[in-house]
């Protein structure tokens, strides 16, 4: 039942934000990336990925702020705009290890991406 109350929640804070345009909404989909349950964060990079350019701001302020970013930049890599390729570069030589590898990654995911 909780993972069923935070799915809806997830969905409506994407409804929220995508349609309405309420950024925090946005924001809590991007904080959400940092939820202890595994399928919550899940769903969260599925909306925001899903979402394309119109996410690329709120996970690049996250990106910024260090916040969850393992999965931010994994995100990004799925929108897979190559115009996040300078963003993304430094964090392949980042001290952590699961960042940097997550960064290497995304660009992988880019480089790949179809060119629209």
């Amino acid at each position: 039942m909780r993972l069923l109350l935070g799915a809806i929640r997830l969905f409506v804070y994407r409804a929220l934000w995508y349609w309405l345009g309420i950024t925090s909404a946005g924001r809590a989909l991007v904080r959400a990336l940092g939820s202890p349950d595994e399928n919550l964060r899940s769903i969260a990079g599925i909306l925001l990925a899903k979402s394309g350019k119109r996410a690329e701001r709120l996970l690049l302020e996250a990106l910024n702020r260090r916040e969850n970013l393992p999965t931010v930049l994994t995100v990004l890599g799925s929108i897979g705009d190559s115009a996040l390729i300078p963003q993304l570069r430094p964090f392949t030589n980042d001290p952590t290890p699961e960042v940097a590898k997550a960064a290497r990654e995304a660009l992988k995911v880019i480089e790949f991406a179809p060119k629209t």
